[in-house]
């Protein structure tokens, strides 16, 4: 069987890859170079599926090209865009002054009715809890 035959029972038959001859050119060439003598040494035909790129998918170099740092961060302001327009809200970029709508005020400490008694309640479940974990472990208990 050839590599184009096998090709076509492949994996890439049942993706999107399969209708694109371009593709399927590119990995019978990276296969084809596998096999020659000059090639060896580079993992084409390993690397085949992949169009003979055995690397990371993005680069990392901050010099070469844009590192993922800046497409998180693009993508970022383009949502945050996204949903201020939704919402209505003017963007900053266009000198739209702050506007405090609410104020942050003290309400107070400690707690509300009924609050303390269920907290107590839930400390003493958790020292008996402790307890009965503590006699396990040291055998005393069953």
């Amino acid at each position: 069987m050839l590599w184009g035959e096998a090709l076509s029972y492949s994996v890439f038959t049942r993706t999107r890859w399969a209708s694109d001859e371009r593709i399927r050119r590119m990995i019978y060439t990276c296969s084809s170079l596998g096999d020659l003598p000059g090639y060896r040494s580079v993992p084409l035909r390993k690397w085949a599926h992949t169009l003979g790129y055995g690397g990371h998918f993005s680069t990392k170099s901050r010099r070469y090209s844009v590192t993922l740092g800046d497409l998180r961060r693009v993508r970022a302001d383009h949502r945050a865009a996204e949903a201020r327009q939704a919402l209505g809200l003017p963007d900053p970029a266009e000198g739209a002054e702050l506007v405090m709508i609410g104020q942050w005020s003290y309400a107070g400490g400690g707690h509300r009715d009924g609050e303390a008694s269920l907290a107590e309640l839930s400390r003493q479940r958790l020292t008996i809890a402790r307890m009965i974990r503590k006699e396990r472990e040291s055998g005393s208990l069953g």
